[in-house]
């Protein structure tokens, strides 16, 4: 069942359908505000937040038109909304770009200078990820994470999809020039080089 026969199904009054609609897209929404949640030290809320996005999607559900938007593009907008009101009442605590859950790991062969080189690497990308405006962190998560394409992103975001590439271009150019102090350093430079 297409997630338009679901909702019609929901609307008609078999709203145990919602459980379905929930399992297909609660790993994915769960994720999504999980990166959005990290740099603030908030990611012990994404369960209770991703709870909410399902909560108000249902009592919204009847006000859903998918002229409009997709499901999940919907489902997505709300998500964004709730962390970032949850965000204004933590004292405007900026958003960032999660770990994923990915920590590099040196192989048992390699010199422990790599494996620290490394990580540090990936904190610095996460930093500057974390340092771009909301709406480029936002889009920039939302196009490497979630592999979403731009018209998805385009209308979470309430932009055009020239917009969106706009965005992403410019927060591309920023991490860039934010990390090429550091990836030019002759250390790392050195040590990569060494890994070969």
């Amino acid at each position: 069942m297409t997630d338009s026969q679901l909702i019609r199904e929901i609307k008609d009054g078999n709203v145990q359908l919602y459980d379905e609609l929930m399992r297909r897209y609660e790993r994915k929404i769960l994720a999504f505000i999980y990166h959005m949640l990290k740099s603030a030290h908030l990611d012990s809320m994404a369960e209770d937040l991703c709870n909410e996005t399902f909560y108000k999607a249902y009592r919204s559900l009847a006000s859903f038109r998918e002229i409009e938007a997709t499901f999940s593009t919907w489902l997505y907008t709300i998500a964004r909304n709730t962390v970032l009101s949850e965000l204004r009442k933590n004292n405007n605590v900026k958003m960032s770009l999660d770990q994923s859950g990915y920590e590099p790991q040196a192989s048992s062969d390699s010199m422990p200078e790599i494996s620290v080189l490394r990580n540090e690497k990936v904190s610095m990308v996460r930093d500057a990820i974390n340092n771009l405006p909301e709406k480029q962190r936002s889009a920039l998560i939302m196009r490497e994470y979630d592999q979403m394409d731009y018209q998805e992103i385009a209308n979470i975001l309430g932009q055009t999809v020239s917009s969106v590439k706009s965005l992403l271009f410019r927060a591309r150019a920023s991490v860039k020039l934010q990390l090429e102090p550091y990836f030019l350093d002759p250390v790392f430079e050195e040590y990569e080089g060494m890994k070969r």
